[in-house]
């Protein structure tokens, strides 16, 4: 008689990959709580008792699915070590919400005297969400048909951008400031998982790390035991608000107009995501995904989450912690009840933000790492490539915020503010436009690299003409969506007919020369 298949749904080494995600999560969340109470104002039965219980909502009904999708992957291939697609809110995608949507409505409110200010900007919030949710599930038509056509160097090298930039860089920063916690969780996260060192009584490197980092956070004033915060907030359905959200959209064009290009970059993302998880031996099927995405983003909105949900960047990392599908199940009811008790607050208050930050470096340097590995050892240099523009994009943010913060009333985007910059040897005008749209510009690049080392001029000259396409109507390369026929325009079809003139030409490789390839020998 065979032997019943058994994939538990609660696996040992799920606590270490639980830890990871739930530092992500909670770190995003923590971040977006504190920006809408104290840049934006607002009220804080908005912050958390609605914008928290409707992402708990989110997280929970999508962390759900995906577990559900690893258990019957694993049935179908009958193997016990399928990760379940990790689910969060993406970094970037939150900041430009943040900044680019929220931010302008609650400024251009606040200015004219309006006092709802805070109020009208969350239901645009939502209203964006909800509208970006319908894009992406959209998406989902064209996903696996991208997926095929694009080199692994390019989705990949985009991610690592990401991850180097936003999930690695910005949390060491974090450690650095905050050492004697960081640096000692820090080492037992790349002892144990990195260097594989075997922990005391077999307990997870990341929850000894954590634990580590929160006992010394109370000697040096990091961490403190408080329950002010803890209340209850049930999940209450805003259709009112999300209507009315829409409705006022439209009286915000440059708003409406910014979804598109963030939530083509969210589906992109996604994309990428499931790209990256299969590189690392756990095939998902990329449509049914991006339409998961979208959908829960949706329900989210609906009981008032003002940000976009998709698939989390990091499934590599979650594998090599052999976090198999009970990781991402505890991370969702976990943050769904600290979201509608207010255990955020007190969590937030208890932890050292040092001592989750070792967490989220360890997935940054994983997913970086393993865009070089999974993409061909000649493609090495398109991954390299498709970093640069992420690097370009945190300089830019960090610029806007530290002259918002010095000056408020500095445009950036002046000639004036260029020159002065180039006085300083920042190349503000080049940066920026790298910056925008940094991970479809990523993938591009990658790609156009990468297809070039293989002398595919065809292809090559396929993904130059969508850059200058792009370029064209503003989704990468510039501030808002439009006419923009640049110089970067201009590059980009001039290069695209170069690419056109090798492949009519038959352009062939220079023997003497040869290719890069960096396969280890």
């Amino acid at each position: 008689m065979e032997k019943e298949f058994n994939y538990p749904l609660f696996y040992r080494k799920d606590l270490t990959a639980f830890w990871a995600l739930f530092a992500d999560n909670l770190a995003n969340i923590v971040i977006l709580s504190g920006i809408c109470l104290a840049v934006f104002d607002m009220p804080a039965e908005i912050v958390f008792g609605r914008i928290l219980p409707g992402l708990g909502v989110s997280l929970l009904v999508g962390l759900s699915f995906y577990v559900c999708l690893a258990r019957r992957l694993a049935r179908k291939e009958q193997r016990t070590d399928v990760t379940a697609l990790p689910y969060g809110i993406s970094t970037p995608v939150m900041f430009v919400y943040l900044f680019g949507i929220i931010g302008p409505v609650y400024w251009g409110l606040k200015a004219s005297g309006n006092a709802d200010a805070s109020i009208i900007a969350w239901q645009v919030g939502m209203a964006a969400a909800f509208i970006g949710g319908i894009i992406e599930m959209l998406g989902s038509i064209v996903g696996p048909w991208l997926k095929k056509i694009t080199p692994r160097a390019g989705m990949l090298g985009t991610l690592a951008g990401i991850a180097i930039v936003w999930i690695a860089t910005v949390p060491l920063a974090k450690i650095f400031e905050n050492p004697l916690v960081g640096f000692a969780s820090l080492m037992i996260v790349l002892a144990g998982l990195v260097a594989g060192i075997k922990m005391p009584f077999r307990l997870p490197a990341g929850l000894i790390a954590i634990a580590v980092g929160t006992f010394v956070g109370f000697f040096v004033g990091s961490s403190k035991i408080d329950f002010s915060g803890v209340a209850f907030h049930a999940p209450i359905p805003v259709l009112g608000d999300l209507i009315s959200g829409i409705k006022l959209m439209f009286a915000y064009p440059a708003v409406l107009a910014a979804v598109l290009p963030i939530e083509i970059y969210n589906f992109i993302e996604t994309m990428n995501n499931v790209e990256s998880a299969e590189a690392a031996g756990d095939k998902y099927p990329v449509r049914t995904c991006q339409i998961m995405d979208g959908a829960g983003t949706m329900i989210g909105t609906v009981f008032g989450s003002a940000f976009p949900t998709t698939v989390y960047i990091g499934h590599p990392a979650y594998k090599r912690l052999q976090g198999r599908c009970g990781y991402a199940l505890g991370v969702g009811i976990i943050i769904f009840m600290g979201a509608i008790f207010g255990f955020v607050d007190f969590l937030y208050k208890l932890i050292p933000t040092a001592a989750v930050a070792p967490m989220l470096v360890f997935v940054g340097i994983v997913i970086t790492a393993q865009a070089f590995r999974a993409s061909p050892g000649k493609h090495a240099i398109a991954v390299a490539v498709a970093i640069i523009p992420h690097m370009s994009n945190i300089m830019t943010t960090k610029i806007k915020g530290a002259v918002s913060v010095v000056n408020s009333q500095m445009d950036v985007a002046t000639l004036e503010f260029a020159q002065r910059c180039a006085e300083q040897g920042i190349t503000w005008i080049g940066q920026s436009a790298l910056a925008q749209g940094a991970i479809i510009t990523g993938l591009l690049w990658g790609s156009i690299v990468a297809l070039l080392i293989d002398l595919d001029f065809k292809k090559t000259a396929a993904f130059s003409g969508t850059a200058a396409f792009l370029t064209s109507i503003g989704i990468i390369h510039s501030p808002s969506m439009g006419l923009h026929f640049t110089h970067v325009f201009w590059g980009y079809v001039m290069m695209t007919a170069l690419f056109i003139a090798a492949w009519l030409g038959k352009v062939e490789r220079d023997p003497e020369i040869g290719e890069l390839d960096f396969e280890a020998n």
